[in-house]
């Protein structure tokens, strides 16, 4: 345990050293790896299928606000459903408004939480997100959250129907694709799973992490991947997705690791040296609980010159040398 906690404390000390520089790198990280996903899942306009592309609007995105990238991704979806049909572009550009209002209005620095959902959702982890909003943000953040996964389900169902939607017809045939597309999202039942397990979770996890008891947050970790494993597990049979278990489970699985993680990180305390402290003033009683934090400081390396000449000689004697590296001999 104190090499990790050593490792961690290294870990914090670089990144508060070189914050500066770290940031705008994970930004451009960030920001590169969502709209390399959205033109693998749905990269419909040749044109902003290019890898110079993405690499100049990742890096103009690094170093402005991050609402910028989720401006961007939001106008490259646009783009690309654009090229696919144009209910489907006029119908995003609205659920995008709405979105970027609504995270305006209640999370303006939460513009991650929209951006990660899409992308845990491709790599098959998106039960850590609910459960990271409650442990290391306010329960409102679970709404960025929940527009990324309203994005990803709508995206994902128009890909599933692009052959219909590529054709071209009449008027006629242009209001039944609205309706057509609007139907399909309303009636995604495993959309309104996801987005009542995610607030559900969000909810109970930022409560349980706030309780004064021991092993709050870690409790606070096994409850919500609970809750959200019985809850995933028994919608899918419900909705007849049966098959999706198997992913559940495994997500799940690799979730915990990655909440565990971010606790050892974020939130390291030694119960075991819990004190209770109870005082008073004129007009209450206080009864404080404190918890210390596990904190090993980092090994400073030190490097003792020893100097080969000593008054006016060339070589140190074996007193001197004993002297110079503080050995301790004892009764010798």
């Amino acid at each position: 345990m104190t090499v990790l906690l050593e490792f961690r404390e290294r870990i914090r000390g670089f990144y508060g050293k070189y914050e500066i520089y770290l940031l705008p790198v994970i930004k451009f990280l960030v920001a590169f790896s969502a709209f390399s996903m959205i033109n693998y899942r749905i990269g419909y306009m040749e044109r902003l299928n290019s890898l110079s592309l993405l690499l100049i609007l990742a890096l103009v995105c690094s170093i402005l606000p991050t609402a910028v990238m989720l401006l961007s991704a939001g106008v490259l979806i646009t783009l690309h459903l654009y090229a696919l049909s144009m209910p489907a572009c006029v119908i995003m550009a609205v659920l995008l408004a709405v979105m970027y209002l609504l995270y305006f209005r209640f999370t303006p620095h939460d513009a991650y939480n929209a951006l990660l959902a899409p992308m845990a959702f491709a790599l098959g982890i998106p039960y850590a997100l609910p459960a990271a909003n409650g442990l290391l943000q306010q329960p409102v953040s679970v709404i960025p959250t929940a527009c990324g996964v309203i994005a990803y389900y709508f995206v994902e169902g128009l890909a599933a129907n692009e052959t219909g939607l590529k054709a071209v017809g009449e008027e006629d045939e242009l209001i039944a694709r609205f309706q057509e597309i609007i139907k399909q999202l309303a009636g995604n039942r495993e959309m309104y799973l996801t987005l009542a397990i995610f607030v559900a979770t969000a909810v109970v996890v930022y409560v349980i992490r706030r309780l004064s008891i021991d092993y709050a947050w870690t409790v606070a970790i096994v409850v919500g991947m609970l809750m959200q494993y019985i809850g995933f597990f028994a919608g899918y049979l419900e909705i007849g997705q049966s098959s999706m278990t198997m992913r559940l489970t495994v997500g799940c699985a690799v979730s915990v690791i990655l909440l565990l993680v971010i606790q050892f990180f974020c939130f390291n305390l030694d119960y075991m040296r819990t004190e209770r402290v109870q005082f008073e003033d004129d007009e209450y009683y206080y009864y404080v609980k404190a918890v210390p934090k596990r904190y090993v400081p980092a090994k400073a390396k030190t490097v003792k010159k020893i100097s080969g000449d000593r008054r006016g000689r060339g070589s140190v004697t074996r007193e001197e040398l004993i002297e110079d590296m503080d050995i301790d001999m004892g009764d010798e």
